[in-house]
């Protein structure tokens, strides 16, 4: 199997099997409307087999960051059509990914306090209009609002659709809103939607549920990040939970699963083993600079151990070409850290393709 090969992904066929992994860059307005430069940026790396989108909010209770992008009002849908037809016009296949920040967020960013499935704060600190702040306390949701998050959710898909998009992917991963909910260390409630590994995934399926229910299940991808320590996360049960979330999750036929590879490789073996449908896997790759290949060779052994997509992220940021630059094995675009959040067009849509 190679990266460039055709592969069909819910309703889509796609050309390759390099997707563009959804990556913040902090350029939207004061009210969440992407700016007329991301139809530029998108619209260059419409070569992806599939795009998927920074995270985007489905509501403001569900910013984490300033000059993020929401999928909640007519504006934003309004902002997001720009960009879905320049992709398509560039031949390209484009997702939105929803993202609910949850306890990852400060009020100074949108005057509403952070929410989490439990009062618990997160250690670390988080980028806010006036500069790094320690995270807060969040206020545990109710089960009436958790009912709400996950209407929320579905209306955030049917306006994706409005937008344009060829389905969404929810983000339930790197420590937000959906993860926190399966994790025992930010969940700690003893109702329904937690305790058990049964009660803390219930969250997660019904948000899939009723958003393969809003627009159909094979526009609907998942991500998750099982055993990643990020945003003051510890699945202490991945081995456990995860495969008991893909086995209540099978029988909605999702279009896709996003993997960001654990290190721990039991893990990533036994979710490839769980899940029947296809996996996209984001590998192991250095940080803050991505390796000389831009992850091709992990890329390449991640396909042989039963991989469907590979994807790339500092990749496809700095080289808008890079379909084509593995293709040919050209050279590379280094990543320009000064623009990698909020700002112009300067490290954004500046990139240069091949000649």
């Amino acid at each position: 199997m190679s990266l460039f090969d055709p592969v069909r992904v819910g309703r889509l066929d796609l050309p390759n099997r390099m997707a563009m992994a959804a990556m913040t860059r902090s350029r939207a307005d004061q009210e969440g409307v992407p700016s007329p430069s991301t139809a530029t940026y998108y619209a260059q790396r419409a070569s992806a087999g599939l795009i998927i989108t920074e995270g985007t909010q489905p509501s403001l209770q569900g910013q984490g960051y300033p000059w993020t992008p929401g999928i909640y009002t007519d504006a934003q849908v309004a902002g997001w059509r720009v960009v879905t037809d320049a992709v398509h016009a560039a031949g390209g296949r484009i997702f939105n990914q929803i993202q609910h920040s949850g306890r990852v967020g400060h009020p100074s960013v949108h005057g509403l306090p952070p929410v989490a499935p439990s009062a618990v704060r997160a250690n670390g600190q988080i980028f806010t209009p006036t500069g790094p702040q320690d995270l807060v306390e969040p206020r545990e949701l109710t089960v009436s609002e958790i009912h709400g998050i996950v209407a929320e959710f579905a209306d955030a898909a049917r306006r994706a659709i409005e937008a344009g998009f060829d389905g969404v992917e929810l983000h339930s991963a790197m420590g937000y809103l959906l993860h926190q909910f399966l994790a025992p260390n930010s969940n700690q409630r003893s109702d329904a939607y937690g305790g058990s590994i049964q009660g803390r995934i219930r969250f997660v399926v019904e948000v899939a549920e009723a958003v393969a229910d809003a627009i159909g299940s094979d526009r609907v991808g998942l991500r998750i990040s099982p055993a990643k320590p990020i945003n003051d996360i510890a699945d202490t049960d991945a081995t456990e939970l995860y495969p008991a979330l893909l086995s209540a999750l099978a029988p909605l036929d999702l279009a896709h699963l996003h993997l960001v590879a654990a290190e721990d490789e039991d893990v990533n073996d036994k979710i490839r083993a769980a899940w029947p449908g296809i996996l996209v896997v984001n590998p192991l790759n250095s940080f803050p600079e991505p390796p000389a290949d831009a992850g091709r060779a992990n890329a390449e052994q991640w396909l042989r151990r039963g991989a469907d997509l590979i994807s790339f992220g500092r990749g496809f940021l700095a080289n808008p070409d890079l379909v084509e630059r593995f293709r040919i094995n050209g050279p590379l675009n280094p990543v320009n850290p000064e623009g990698l959040f909020g700002g112009g067009d300067t490290g954004y849509t500046d990139y240069p393709a091949l000649g």
